[in-house]
């Protein structure tokens, strides 16, 4: 097994690269609209979506972040209990049932019985214990481990058709958190070579639909599996998903009389108003999707959290939100965005105040000071960061802007190039809305971005680690979600990586031909429940 390389998983991850493909256009991650399928046209058992992120990145269930391959992974895959893509319930997928008690430090599953891989052949209890091996390897070292390292001891078998999870004390989130963890067939991907295969793109899986064709920067197909008996039974025989990552020709797909799609995910906020006049259904999803800015610590004055403050309080959020984004975003006020159900307002909120901003400058002694902001080449990011630039300009500081391509960026930070401030886009809610999975995606001691901002081995970082692991094993409700915002206050405070902005994401579908659809607030689109009508 290899380990899991960080670029590719700023390459793959939905924390940049599916944020990259809100853009208008990123031209180094565009691939063609498909030229060699058509259009559902006549054919109501056929539905094509239009996809704004490459379909070319890893499919691998353990380690991708990339929003193309997750949205289709959940429709090829189960977990033992999965959730519902919009209001996050759980309901049993692979297993027969929910715990019963989910305080409990065991849980024991029965797996569905008639179950079946894709190839035909059954699932198996081998199966499940083979993806949770996978899953805690410390040497694959996956993208999910950290979803599950801290709480889950161990997957054993608890007879012929049943497993039981072991945890290290009991952890009630866990419920929400197992759709993470895919279950995947050991024949297929245990063979030799199989996880290479999995990350190219060869999915097999034993939930409602199974892959048909894949066509790296093009497009994937997809067909109703025959064999499926589990509880979200598919309603629509063939999909086609095209994968466009340039937002003109996306839009096209799915404008006009004759457009060829029926759905489109990504939608620009400037094609919002025609696309409606066209009589199409647009709606968005607030969640975690937002701007943030990251600190290099160990670059001086950055270590000086007044002076990362000052940053943050000299933006003028409100114009950036009414000019680059349309209307559609919202201020920061906590780390997590107003509608996770652990929200609280942060004690130090970074209101528009240049004032404070120049009184917090000076206090930490700086002046004349000069940042060059690095950035991702995302439009949407672009459009923002012209504010960013005017505010602090306005404030005596020199600006010079530097938004490049993602991989280029992140791969001058893997070899420790110094950089002073980065502004990107990251969407955790992919995976789930817990604050500690959310929390550990960016602070994480020795992870990756904490690796970035050279700040976890601050005296305040280990604080923050401490209390967050407190959180992660307190049993009582309301102790744990007093935890959570105590340690968000600290990463309000302290603002190494923290959000400007939250934003909204828009998917547009032609109401008279698809029915069932509900907008997702993370990149990607659900369709387990629509209909071809």
């Amino acid at each position: 097994m290899n380990a899991f390389d960080r670029r590719d998983f700023l390459r793959y991850s939905g924390t940049l690269g599916a944020a990259a493909a809100i853009t208008a256009t990123l031209n180094a991650c565009s691939g063609p609209a498909s030229t060699t399928t058509t259009g559902a046209g006549g054919d109501k058992d056929l539905v094509t979506a239009v996809i704004g992120y490459g379909n070319n990145q890893s499919w691998d269930p353990t380690m991708t972040a990339s929003a193309f391959s997750m949205a289709a992974n959940n429709h090829i895959y189960e977990g033992l209990i999965d959730t519902d893509p919009i209001t996050r319930e759980p309901y049993p997928a692979l297993a027969t049932a929910l715990p019963g008690d989910t305080s409990a430090t065991s849980w024991k599953f029965s797996l569905r019985q008639g179950a079946k891989w894709h190839d035909g052949k059954p699932v198996t209890v081998d199966d499940v214990l083979f993806t949770f091996q996978r899953v805690l390897d410390p040497q694959a070292n996956t993208l999910v481990r950290s979803f599950f390292a801290s709480w889950l001891k161990e997957v054993r078998a608890a007879g012929d058709s049943a497993v039981e999870l072991v945890f290290h004390f009991p952890f009630p989130d866990a419920l929400q958190r197992l759709t993470i963890a895919k279950i995947m067939p050991k024949h297929v991907f245990g063979a030799s070579g199989g996880w290479d295969e999995a990350k190219g793109g060869k999915a097999v899986g034993s939930g409602p639909y199974k892959q048909t064709a894949h066509n790296p920067k093009s497009n994937t197909t997809f067909e109703a599996f025959a064999d499926y008996n589990g509880p979200r039974k598919p309603a629509i025989k063939k999909m086609n998903w095209l994968s466009i990552v340039d937002a003109p020709a996306r839009v096209a797909k799915i404008s006009g009389g004759s457009a060829e799609a029926q759905i489109a995910d990504n939608v620009p906020y400037a094609n919002i108003d025609a696309l409606r006049k066209q009589g199409l259904t647009v709606e968005g999803g607030k969640g975690m999707n937002h701007m943030f800015l990251m600190f290099n610590t160990a670059n001086k004055p950055f270590d000086d959290v007044r002076v990362r403050q000052a940053l943050l309080y000299a933006i003028d959020t409100k114009k950036m939100i009414e000019v680059a984004l349309k209307g559609h975003g919202s201020p920061s006020t906590s780390f997590l965005n107003e509608q996770n159900p652990s929200y609280a307002k942060a004690k130090t909120v970074y209101d528009y105040n240049p004032d404070k901003a120049k009184q917090l400058l000076a206090a930490a002694g700086v002046s004349n000071l000069s940042i060059t902001l690095m950035a991702v080449n995302v439009s949407w990011i672009a459009d923002c960061l012209p504010t960013i630039a005017n505010s602090w300009e306005a404030i005596g500081i020199k600006t010079t802007l530097e938004p490049q391509d993602t991989s280029a960026l992140f791969t001058k930070m893997d070899q420790s190039q110094s950089y002073q401030v980065v502004a990107a886009a990251s969407n955790p809610n992919q995976f789930g809305l817990d604050a500690d999975l959310i929390l550990r995606y960016n602070y994480t001691s020795g992870g990756t971005w904490m690796k970035y901002t050279k700040w976890d081995g601050s005296p305040e970082a280990k604080n923050l680690f401490q209390l967050m692991d407190a959180a992660t094993r307190e049993p009582s409700p309301a102790k744990k979600l007093a935890l959570v915002h105590q340690y968000l206050d600290i990463i309000a405070e302290q603002a190494v990586l923290y959000p400007v902005v939250h934003t909204e994401l828009m998917t547009a579908w032609d109401a008279k031909k698809l029915t069932g659809v509900r907008p997702q607030a993370y990149p990607g689109i659900t369709l387990l429940q629509a209909k071809r009508s």
